[in-house]
């Protein structure tokens, strides 16, 4: 029998109680996989349009136009790709994991609907660092291979989801409640959010610890690399932290 994974109910639930249109399964985004020339071009035109944001609301405004295009169904896409990400780690840490991010996803893309229904972009006037085009800037190359066909859109979608979490909401890009291996999570404590391997992933491409505003959590021990290592050791202890930690789509 299939494998039932306990993050299901949480889906099942929405889906039994919103009745949204979204529901029908089709996708809105414009653009599919059997273009896969054409879904990069979005991407491209949407990333020149996302630059242009200069205050936290201006922002908003621009992502929520461009993630509210994707359905629910997009979204656990994504959740359901993650899961066969970490299928092999060990079950009960794979259940905490998924459940959490699925969570994650999902909620946020309904906070970024109800924030565009009620027009709270429009009062937010924070100017933004100029670090957030830098973040774009990596998610143009992130998307740009044209070769993983629909999987682009979803891959674009990640990242917006957590722009919108980082540069909008000042919040970490995985989740406080976001369980590593050893049992420490990314917390939230006297204002301030502190993640265990904030520090651990800068040499990774995609990672978004680089834009993320939480801090590294104090006196972390365990994952710390191998004492000594060599060059190889170090990028393996990096890769981990990143492969096991990132929602891509």
């Amino acid at each position: 029998m299939p494998e039932t994974k306990k993050s299901d109910s949480y889906w099942q639930k929405y889906y039994d109680t919103t009745g949204e249109k979204h529901m029908t399964g089709q996708n809105p985004f414009p653009l599919t996989g059997n273009n896969p020339s054409a879904n990069a071009e979005k991407i491209h035109s949407d990333l020149i349009n996302l630059k242009s944001a200069r205050t936290n609301g201006e922002l908003g405004t621009l992502i929520s136009s461009v993630v509210l295009l994707h359905s629910p169904k997009d979204i656990q896409q994504m959740r359901s790709n993650f899961y066969e990400k970490i299928r092999n780690v060990t079950p009960e840490y794979r259940i905490r994991l998924e459940t959490k991010i699925a969570e994650h996803l999902l909620g946020t893309w309904q906070t970024l609907r109800l924030m565009q229904q009620q027009g709270v972009f429009s009062a937010m006037k924070e100017p933004l660092p100029a670090i957030v085009n830098t973040y774009w800037d990596m998610v143009a190359d992130q998307c740009n291979d044209t070769s993983t066909g629909d999987n682009i859109r979803l891959r674009f979608l990640k990242f917006l989801i957590a722009g919108f979490c980082m540069f909008v909401k000042h919040e970490p890009g995985h989740p406080v409640g976001t369980p590593f291996p050893g049992g420490d999570q990314v917390q939230y404590i006297d204002g301030i959010y502190y993640c265990p391997v904030r520090d651990k992933a800068n040499e990774v491409d995609a990672a978004l610890c680089p834009y993320c505003p939480a801090m590294q959590t104090p006196a972390i021990g365990y994952l710390k690399p191998p004492l000594n290592a060599s060059e190889n050791k170090k990028q393996e202890f990096i890769r981990n932290c990143h492969d096991f930690h990132n929602f891509n789509g």
